[in-house]
Parts: structure tokens; sequence; C-alpha cells
């Protein structure tokens, strides 16, 4: 069967995780969109393979969680009702992230119900060493699902609910103006100083500008899901292991940093090559 050669497939991988389109990857590098999906395919799940070994008695004290909306082959008003529900749709992406190490611990991709709520919020638990301070938004699946994950006051939890004015004045794709917060603690004693979704809203707005896929107003969309889970993947493989963190580097006296580096689970700046080499290597 052929093959890539490695500088092929790197070159590939590099222009996915700086945010080129599928298409935009094939013309830069003269390959099929085949090709391309294909590789997409064997990275995405090396990925995802990687991170969820790896990432188990992580040292986070304070995280933010929140969800990206996107779409999977068409928008939930305009998909078929019999695909409803079978991969596509209105497709949510759940993140967390560590506040002090700015790690994506993990992420789930489902729908934005009390179940997907739950899977995700086990997910994170199951990763965690110590005790932790946990802020979300005031999306009421988290209520149930933070107790019946973390245990009733096994977490310093709060939720942070936005006040928005008056729409009139905003532009058609500009939410309302924020003119106030609200900190409702639920369980434990969360931090007030702390009690904050920033990280993750930023975190949020990186996965919009690195995956193509999540882009706004464009006809870049995933039209399956088995690739859309792919690439967010393959994103965060990238920003966890790859991309040194600027604040993190300004705190480590310029020495460039990762979320990885910070968390401990590496001890260098990975480099896309040691990503693609992740296909071939064996679990461990």
């Amino acid at each position: 069967m052929n093959r890539l050669p490695i500088e092929r497939r790197i070159a590939i991988i590099r222009s996915l995780v700086d945010g080129s389109s599928v298409r935009a990857a094939c013309h830069v590098n003269s390959v099929a969109k085949g090709t391309v999906l294909k590789l997409l395919a064997e990275i995405g799940a090396a990925c995802a393979d990687y991170q969820n070994r790896h990432f188990v008695q992580l040292p986070c004290r304070r995280v933010q969680c929140d969800e990206i909306w996107s779409f999977v082959g068409a928008k939930e008003k305009n998909a078929p009702i019999a695909d409803k529900g079978n991969g596509r749709g209105d497709i949510w992406t759940w993140t967390a992230i560590c506040a002090d190490t700015r790690l994506v611990p993990c992420w789930h991709i489902g729908g934005r119900d009390a179940d997907a709520a739950l899977v995700f919020l086990e997910d994170l638990a199951s990763r965690l060493a110590n005790r932790v301070q946990l802020t979300t938004d005031a999306h009421h699946a988290y209520l149930s699902a933070t107790e019946r994950a973390f245990g009733w006051g096994g977490a310093d939890y709060a939720m942070l609910l936005k006040l928005y004015g008056s729409s009139s004045g905003a532009g058609r794709y500009s939410p309302p103006e924020v003119v106030g917060i609200e900190k409702r603690v639920i369980m434990g004693k969360p931090d007030d100083a702390h009690v904050s979704t920033s990280y993750a809203e930023r975190s949020n707005l990186t996965m919009r500008m690195s995956i193509r896929r999540f882009t706004r107003l464009t006809n870049a969309f995933s039209n399956k899901l088995e690739n859309h889970m792919h690439a967010v993947s393959l994103h965060f493989m990238n920003y966890n292991f790859c991309r040194p963190h600027q604040t993190l580097t300004r705190l480590a006296k310029g020495i460039h940093t990762t979320p990885a580096i910070a968390a401990g689970i590496t001890n260098h700046v990975w480099q896309i090559d040691e990503v693609v080499q992740l296909i071939e290597a064996p679990s461990n």
C-alpha cells in the first residue's frame, strides 16, 4: 500500500493545525481530499488515545468549563428529521481548562443536554488528583451533572451568570452588551476571586480560529461527525503539547512552556513530527 512520506504527512498536519481547510491543505500540499481525510482520521484517533491515556492524576486546582457550538452536515433547523440525533445538525463541544496550567484535560462532543453534561464531567472528575474549584456558565445541565460526577461537596463549585442589556443596540451578529455578572455558589466554598470562565471562553475562541470547520458565517463546516471529532482531537494535541503559551512562557522567564509542560505531562515542546509519529507508535 502506498503511504505518504513522513515529510508530506507533517506538512499536511501543520496546515490543518494552522487553521487551513481540508481543501486548502489538499491544494497547498498537492494531495487528494481522500488522502487528507484518511490522515486526519489516523492522527485524530492517535491524538485522542494518547491524551486519554496520559491525562490522569492531573494537578489542576482551578477548572473552568464551557460549551462551543458548531454543526455537522446542516444546522439543526435545516437537518432532515431522520438525521437529527444521528450525527447531523447542531453539535456542541464541552471543554474544560485548568486556570493555572492552561491545560485542556478533556472534552466531549455531543448534544447540550444533561446526559452530555454528565459524561463530560464524569470524565473530568476521573482525571483530577486534587479537589478543585469549578466554575461553569449558568447552563442548568451542569447542576445535577456536577453533583453526580463529583459527589455533593466534592468540589468547590460556582456558576457565573452574565447579565445582558437590551439587544436593540446590538448588530445582527453581535451579542447584547454584558452589563453585569452574578456569581452563584452551588456547593463547597469557592474563592470568589477565582469564579470566572474567561480562560474557557478564550480557549473556545482559539478553537474557532484554529479549526476551520468551527469558523462562523462561512460554509466551512463538518460533513461527518467522525471527521469533526478527529479535528478537535488534533487541535487539542497541538494546543496542549506543541504551542508554547505566552503567559506560561513569561512565568517561566522566557523558557517556552506549553500547558502539558506546566502540568508535568511532558518535559519539552513537541514538534509536529512527534505528533505524526503517534500513528506508528504502540500504545503504552
